[in-house]
């Protein structure tokens, strides 16, 4: 049976081509030429008598065939890549530690986390926050900044930042905007919130989680952006995590900027509103970072790119 199987890279350039749909971001992937992915596709193609891919002018389409041979090639890699980390890492089943901005963490990921760990059981998964996941500097990072990866302490971090991280592999998970958010009540009231100019009667509350000011987007910033004047910017409380930030928001104590992506549950279910609809683009966004060396592990992986499906 073993012996009637084609190569096993022709098969592994395969089930790349097959998930981009794309000979280049398979070459990229692979760390090869679109040439060599075409030459394995062909000789794939050679070896099986049949016909995998339709080459458009635009792009590639699955025939009947590749799309029935795809998800079990898939499957088969990613088992494949499983077994032989859990041998080389002296282990049943594969672990990954995931670090992650505690914000991240507690209003978008782990709300979600079950369909990661549904899909994936044998993965035995850690989930740590931390701040030092929001970058420090528009420039650089700091080396303590990615030491947990650095000394193998994570497997995965979930960074906001610029996305430069030297000697890591970086994918960006999705860039963010500011929006103002508050409690309901604030609609209404001796001082409804109608106007961005009725924040006058309102607490500002300020979110520092990026250490970095020139990257923080403020009140200032906002308030220049939705043209209004006669609002002191300066006042009302600073918080460190931008969870306290929205708590306290969520309790009425004022009017919060936050990053869109994590206050959309919280507007959904009704615990905070969007009072305006300004909103202010973000340099930071968010990355899912890895380490080179283990950017291909089989559990990296299927994290990696079950994070990017769902966002």
């Amino acid at each position: 049976m073993v012996q009637s199987l084609p190569p096993l890279q022709s098969l592994r350039v395969f089930e790349s081509a097959a998930r981009h749909l794309s000979f280049k971001r398979a070459a990229e992937e692979l760390h090869v030429t679109p040439a060599a992915v075409s030459q394995q596709i062909k000789a794939l193609e050679s070896h099986l008598d049949i016909v995998l891919f339709i080459r458009h002018p635009r792009g590639l389409a699955l025939t009947e065939a590749g799309r029935q041979m795809w998800p079990m090639i898939n499957a088969g890699m990613t088992q494949l890549a499983a077994g032989v980390e859990a041998a080389r890492a002296g282990i049943e089943a594969p672990q990954l530690r995931v670090t992650v901005p505690p914000a991240f963490g507690a209003r978008w990921l782990v709300h979600r986390l079950q369909g990661f760990t549904a899909a994936n059981p044998d993965i035995d998964f850690t989930l740590n926050t931390a701040l030092t996941t929001v970058d420090g500097s528009a420039t650089d990072v700091d080396a303590s900044d990615l030491l947990a990866l650095r000394e193998g302490d994570a497997d995965v971090e979930v960074r906001f930042g610029h996305g430069h991280y030297p000697g890591m592999r970086a994918d960006l998970v999705t860039k963010v905007r500011y929006v103002p958010v508050c409690h309901p009540d604030l609609l209404s009231g001796e001082h409804p919130l109608r106007t961005p100019e009725d924040l006058r009667f309102h607490t500002l509350i300020h979110d520092n989680t990026a250490l970095d000011r020139s990257e923080r987007v403020s009140w200032s910033d906002w308030l220049s952006a939705a043209e209004v004047s006669g609002v002191d910017a300066s006042r009302g409380p600073h918080f460190s995590n931008s969870n306290l930030a929205l708590e306290a928001a969520m309790d009425g104590l004022g009017v919060a900027l936050a990053v869109d992506p994590l206050v959309d549950r919280d507007i959904a279910q009704g615990r905070l509103t969007m009072p305006f609809t300004v909103a202010m683009k973000s340099r930071y966004a968010y990355y899912v970072v890895s380490r080179e060396d283990i950017a291909q592990r089989a559990s990296v992986v299927r994290f990696r790119e079950w994070l990017l499906a769902s966002i």
